[in-house]
C-alpha cells in the first residue's frame, strides 16, 4: 500500500441504475455494477439453491451412505487442514450424526508429518486406529490416486467429496462428489465445505423417500453458519449460490443460532456476533481456525467447532487465538525478509519480473501462503513462496496469483514442460500448492516465470483498481455505513463497495507503529470523519500532510459502545497544498 502514487482507478460503469422497491439508488447502483440487474437476484434465501442431485456423483455417493446406514458401518472422515477442512469436517460428522448414523470419527493429516490429502500414510493411520468400513474426503481426495488405492486394498470403501480441479487420472474410488467434473454444474465455486452440505441435503432427500422419519425432519439448515465460514474463510468466488449460503449462516449467526465455537471465535477476534459481516469469518474467525493447521495440527480447531459446550468452546477458541498471535509474528518476520528482497530486485530492475519466487532455510511451512498473498497484495505479481519440508531434500511452496492468471493451470504447465520437476501439486486459480527438490529451486524459478510469461495477456501486470466512484458528503455516514456492511455478503468475486476521493487532513497519528489514523473533513460541508489506513508506507509520509486522495471502504468502527462511520483506506496517496 503505497504513501506515493495510487494505481490506475478505473470506475465501475452503470449503463442504468435499476428502480428497485426498498433498494436505495446506492446499492442499486453498486450491485449493477457487479452483475445483479434482476430483482429476483436479490433473494438470497434457501429457495434459490439449485438441486443438490446438479452435482456430479451425487446418485452413487448418495447410495454409498444409504448402505453404510442400513449396515451400520463405521464411518471415517479425512479433512484438510485449512478451514475450509476443518468446516467441512464438522459439517460432515454433524451432519452425518443429525441424520441417524453413529458418530463418524475423523482423521485430518498433520502438514508437517502428512502432507496434503489422503495419502497411503494416511490409511495406515486410519487402519492402526481401526480401520473404517467407510472412508470419506471432505475437501480433498481429488488426486489422491495412491491413498484411495491403499484404501481400497485395506478393505475399506471410500466416497470422496472435493472441489479443488481434477487432474487427468482420476482415483479409483467407490464414489466421488467433485462440481468440477462437469463444468456444466452450477456449483462451480462450491467451497468444499458447501460439497459435503449439498451432499448431506441429497442424502436426506433419499431418506425421506426411504422413510426415515427421523432424517426427514433433520434440520441440515442448522449447519449453515458453519457452511458460511468455511466458504469465506477459502475465498472461493461470492456467486449467488454461495452468496445465499454465507447469507443464510451470517443470519444464523446473528440470532444467535450458530455452534458456540463460531461465538467464540468471534469474541476473541473482538467482533460481535450479533453484528457479524462475511469479513468478520475472512479476518476474524478463519484466521484463528486456520492457525492451527498453520503451527500445529487441525484437531483443535475441529474440536472447537464440534463442542456443543460454550465455556469449552470459548477455551478453545482462546488457545486458537494465542497459536494465531504466534502465527502473526512469524509471518512479520518473513514478510520483512520477503519485501526487502521485493526491495532489491526493484532497484535491480526498471519493472519488477513477472513472477516472483521467493525462499528462505528460516521460513515456516505453514505461513509461507499467507506470507505469498501478502507479497502478491504488494507487487501486483504471482507469487510462490518456499520453505523446508519435514522431509529432507524438499520444499514445501504455497502460490498466490491475480485475476486473470490461473495459477494451477500455471503449474500444469511447468509440470507439463518439465516432466518430474514437480514433485506434487494442486490448487484453485488464486492459490495453488506444490513440493519440489531444494536442488531444483532455480529451475522451478524459471520455468514457473516462462510459464507466467506464456500465459500472461496484455496488461495483466498493470494495477488497476476499480471504484464504486464518488460518496458524497452526505452518504459518508452511519445509515449508510451500515447499510453498505449488511446489505450483502461481499467478497471475494462479489468485491465490497470501494470509492475514491480527496479529502482535507485536520490531523493525523500512528497507531500500533504502522498505521495511520487520520481525522477528515468533508469537501463543502465542513464536517469530519475518521479514517485508517492500515500498514502505511510511513517513512515516505510527507509532512505537514494536508490533503490525501484514496481508494477507500465506508465501514462501522465500534469503539467503547459507540457506533460511527468510519473510512478504511485500500490506497493513498498525499496531495500537495492546494490539491
Amino acid at each position: 500500500m503505497s504513501m506515493v502514487s495510487l494505481p490506475e482507478i478505473r470506475r465501475r460503469a452503470v449503463a442504468q441504475i435499476p428502480e428497485w422497491p426498498g433498494v436505495t439508488p446506492l446499492l442499486a447502483r453498486i450491485l449493477a455494477a457487479r452483475g445483479v440487474t434482476h430483482p429476483d437476484q436479490l433473494d438470497l434465501s434457501l429457495r434459490c439453491l439449485p438441486s443438490p442431485d446438479t452435482l456430479p456423483g451425487m446418485v452413487p455417493a448418495v447410495a454409498l451412505l444409504v448402505d453404510a446406514l442400513s449396515r451400520g458401518q463405521r464411518i471415517l472422515i479425512v479433512g484438510d487442514y485449512d478451514a475450509d477442512g476443518a468446516t467441512a469436517t464438522a459439517v460432515m460428522v454433524r451432519g452425518l450424526t443429525l441424520l441417524g448414523f453413529p458418530a463418524p470419527g475423523f482423521l485430518v493429516p498433520d502438514r508437517f508429518v502428512f502432507g496434503y490429502g489422503l495419502s497411503p500414510a494416511i490409511v495406515d493411520l486410519a487402519v492402526a486406529q481401526g480401520a473404517p468400513d467407510l472412508l470419506i474426503t471432505v475437501d480433498n481426495g481429488i488426486a489422491s490416486v495412491d491413498g484411495v488405492a491403499a484404501a481400497r486394498a485395506a478393505g475399506m470403501r471410500v466416497l470422496i467429496t472435493d472441489h479443488h480441479l481434477p487432474g487427468s487420472v482420476l482415483p479409483q474410488a467407490d464414489a466421488i462428489v467433485n462440481p468440477r467434473l462437469d463444468p456444466a454444474c452450477p456449483g462451480q465455486h462450491l467451497a468444499g465445505v458447501g460439497v459435503a452440505f449439498y451432499l448431506l441435503l441429497a442424502l436426506r432427500a433419499a431418506l425421506r423417500e426411504q422413510g426415515h422419519l427421523a432424517a426427514a425432519e433433520a434440520p441440515l439448515a442448522d449447519l449453515l453458519d458453519l457452511v458460511a465460514l468455511g466458504t469465506v474463510a477459502d475465498v472461493v468466488p461470492l456467486d449467488r449460490l454461495n452468496r445465499a449460503l454465507v447469507e443464510q449462516g451470517l443470519r444464523r449467526i446473528r440470532s444467535g443460532r450458530c455452534v458456540p465455537g463460531i461465538s467464540a471465535l468471534l469474541r476473541v477476534g473482538r467482533r460481535e456476533p450479533e453484528r457479524v459481516v462475511a469479513s468478520d469469518l475472512g479476518f476474524a474467525a478463519g484466521p484463528r481456525l486456520n492457525a492451527a493447521g498453520r503451527l500445529t495440527e487441525m484437531s483443535l480447531g475441529i474440536e472447537c467447532l464440534l463442542t456443543d459446550d460454550a465455556p469449552r468452546a470459548t477455551r478453545l477458541a482462546e488457545q486458537l487465538d494465542t497459536i494465531n498471535r504466534e502465527r502473526r509474528s512469524i509471518e512479520q518476520g518473513m514478510r520483512d525478509a520477503a519485501m526487502a528482497h521485493v526491495a532489491q530486485l526493484r532497484q535491480q530492475h526498471a519493472v519488477l519480473p513477472p513472477a516472483l519466487c521467493l525462499h528462505d532455510q528460516g521460513w515456516h511451512e505453514g505461513v509461507v501462503g499467507i506470507l505469498a498473498s501478502r507479497v502478491r497484495e504488494a507487487t501486483h505479481r504471482p507469487v510462490v513462496a518456499f520453505a523446508p519440508a519435514q522431509e529432507r531434500g524438499l520444499l514445501k511452496g504455497s502460490g498466490r496469483s491475480i485475476a486473470g492468471l490461473h495459477l494451477r493451470d500455471v503449474l500444469d504447465r511447468v509440470a507439463t514442460a518439465h516432466p518430474g520437476l514437480l514433485q506434487r501439486f494442486g490448487g484453485h486459480a488464486m492459490a495453488a500448492g506444490m513440493t519440489l527438490a531444494a536442488s531444483d529451486l532455480p529451475r522451478f524459478a524459471a520455468a514457473f516465470a516462462e510459464a507466467v510469461t506464456g500465459m500472461a495477456l496484455p496488461g495483466l501486470f498493470d494495477e488497476v483498481v476499480e471504484t464504486d466512484g464518488e460518496l458524497s458528503a452526505a452518504e459518508l455516514d452511519l445509515s449508510h455505513a451500515e447499510l453498505l456492511c449488511h446489505a450483502f455478503p461481499w467478497g471475494q468475486g462479489f468485491a465490497p463497495p470501494s470509492f475514491d476521493g480527496e479529502f482535507e487532513v485536520l490531523d493525523h497519528r500512528v497507531v500500533g507503529e504502522r498505521h495511520l489514523k487520520l481525522t477528515l473533513g468533508l469537501p463543502q460541508t465542513g464536517a469530519i470523519i475518521d479514517a485508517i489506513h492500515f500498514n502505511a508506507d510511513l517513512p515516505r509520509l510527507p509532512s505537514p500532510l494536508r490533503a490525501v486522495r484514496g481508494v477507500y471502504r465506508l465501514d462501522v468502527n465500534v469503539w467503547q459502545g459507540r457506533r460511527s462511520p468510519q473510512l478504511i483506506f485500500e490506497y493513498l496517496e498525499a496531495l500537495r497544498a492546494g490539491g
